[in-house]
């Protein structure tokens, strides 16, 4: 457990909470907290779905300005470079997550939110790539995670005005997948990671893989892919659990090992 970044287990579903006070700003040391937290939800079989969380009041505000403001050319090389592999972590959770925001989602704290699969948000969250009004740009995803999510026009939007997005607009958008009022955020987010904790973990692994990967191939290798990770299952015990359990009692109701 770190001073700012902790993991939280409970029924298969590991919180990977951000606490440092007052916006959560990443600086070095809560980055490579984030890092560890990943990994060890990554590799903890009793971790089999993750919440990523800021806290009642905010998500993360952002990078660290203060920190950055004094950094050289080269500082920055290997200080951008470390806050970028932390966050492909945790995109690359072979698990399904899920980020809980409240209040502020901004800079890296909102590219750490498209890390995630699914997003719910509180009715009065605000997200954004603020950076342009810095002088700079995104620079650990934000140009592409969130072109791959909304699309080239809308991303150059927000990533070229730098504006924070309001909940509903953030819906509509395609950036949230629910909103919901502020007090409910992490609750809601929870039971959606537990539903998933309760899956097949290792067809729950090949989706992601088979979605996430997919998209950066051609439709062929694509389908191949797929096809590979479909046939890799049939060596699973949750396959035959599955498929036993729906022969004899219907579909929905297999208890799943993660075997």
């Amino acid at each position: 457990m770190g001073e700012f970044v902790r993991l939280e287990v409970e029924d298969g579903v590991g919180t990977i909470r951000l606490d440092r006070p007052k916006m959560n700003a990443i600086d070095g040391a809560l980055r490579a907290e984030l890092r560890a937290a990943a990994v060890e939800a990554r590799d903890r079989d009793d971790v089999r779905a993750v919440v990523l969380y800021g806290g009642e009041r905010v998500f993360a505000a952002g990078a660290d300005i203060k920190e950055m403001s004094t950094m050289s050319y080269a500082d920055m090389t290997s200080w951008g470079t470390q806050l970028q592999e932390a966050l492909t972590v945790v995109a690359r959770l072979p698990k399904p997550v899920v980020a809980a925001v409240t209040g502020y989602a901004l800079g890296g704290g909102f590219e750490l939110a498209l890390t995630a699969d699914f997003r719910v948000l509180g009715e009065r969250a605000k997200v954004g790539v603020p950076e342009i009004t810095l002088g700079v740009i995104p620079g650990a995803g934000g140009t592409q995670r969130l072109t791959r999510l909304v699309g080239p026009a809308k991303a150059k939007d927000l990533v070229f005005s730098g504006r924070h997005v309001a909940a509903e607009e953030a819906l509509a958008l395609g950036i949230a997948d629910r909103v919901v009022p502020d007090a409910g955020v992490y609750e809601t987010a929870r039971e959606l990671a537990a539903q998933y904790a309760a899956g097949p973990a290792v067809a729950l692994r090949a989706a992601k893989q088979a979605i996430d990967d997919g998209l950066e191939l051609d439709l062929d290798a694509a389908l191949r892919l797929e096809s590979a990770l479909f046939a890799g299952l049939f060596a699973t015990e949750d396959q035959k659990t599955g498929m036993t359990s729906f022969l004899e009692q219907g579909p929905g109701k297999a208890r799943f090992s993660g075997r």
